[in-house]
């Protein structure tokens, strides 16, 4: 919980008007009360959400690159066998 008091009294101490004080410990208390708090829990969860799609994009990612590794492949195996066969009619005939 918020000691306003406590901060107020800070604050008159360091030098500050009394109204004043009472001002920015309003502010203060106002803002801590609104309700918009992140805890470490919260921050916690949505780290390992963030982590999660990011394993999930990482393993799609991956086969991908897997999947145009091999019609890589395979287009110049086609190309490469289709040179040999060109070479070998023509050699032949």
């Amino acid at each position: 919980m918020f000691d306003t008091l406590a901060v107020s009294r800070t604050l008159v101490n360091a030098g500050t008007a009394p109204e004043h004080a009472t001002a920015i410990t309003d502010a203060i208390r106002q803002a801590s009360d609104s309700g918009d708090h992140i805890t470490r829990g919260d921050l916690r969860c949505e780290i390992a959400a963030l982590e999660s799609r990011l394993v999930d994009r990482e393993a799609r990612l991956t086969w991908r690159f897997a999947a145009a590794l091999v019609a890589q492949t395979a287009a110049i195996l086609t190309a490469v066998i289709g040179a040999a066969v060109t070479v070998a009619r023509t050699l032949g005939s």
